[in-house]
């Protein structure tokens, strides 16, 4: 089995959700293992992260109206926390502000 480490960014998130585009194939296990959330502008913002899963669909929220501070960031996945990625899942990434937030996100694809 081979592992892989890989990065997912995303710049000037704003008020549509936005799918960060951790694609999963079926013969790949993808585990979430950090993600940081930056705000970009001169206000606080409030952020909301958000797992899909597209069958049925259910949401489930990992943080909702989340306060960032100006200069700020927000880590939502990291340290003990892990988040195990099934094929039909996504994760989508909302702000009250447009263009407001930058986004990281690191996971690990076991093939």
């Amino acid at each position: 089995m081979a592992n892989t480490f890989k990065n997912r960014t995303l710049r000037a998130v704003g008020t549509s959700p936005v799918d960060v585009g951790a694609d999963v194939d079926a013969n790949t296990e993808t585990t979430l293992i950090g993600m940081t959330l930056a705000n970009i502008t001169s206000g606080v913002i409030s952020v909301t992260v958000q797992l899909i899963n597209t069958v049925g669909p259910v949401i489930t929220h990992i943080v909702k109206d989340a306060p960032i501070p100006t200069g700020g960031s927000l880590i939502v996945v990291g340290g003990d926390q892990k988040i195990v990625l099934l094929e039909e899942d996504k994760i989508t990434i909302t702000s009250n502000t447009a263009a407001s937030v930058d986004v990281v996100m690191s996971f690990l694809e076991i093939t």
